[in-house]
């Protein structure tokens, strides 16, 4: 049991993460799983899109 914190710019060193926070100008704008995260088809499923992974 530990807690980590990553700042990535490479979402597929995420992907895998229990609970990814997405934030903008400073402030948290989404938050969740990969895949609860992708299917809300907001900023997070955008930057995936663009990345292509």
């Amino acid at each position: 049991n530990r807690t980590s914190i990553v700042i990535a710019h490479r979402l597929s060193t995420i992907q895998f993460a229990d609970e990814i926070i997405v934030m903008q100008e400073g402030r948290i704008v989404e938050r969740g799983n990969h895949n609860s995260l992708n299917s809300k088809n907001g900023l997070y499923a955008k930057l995936v899109e663009m990345q292509a992974f």
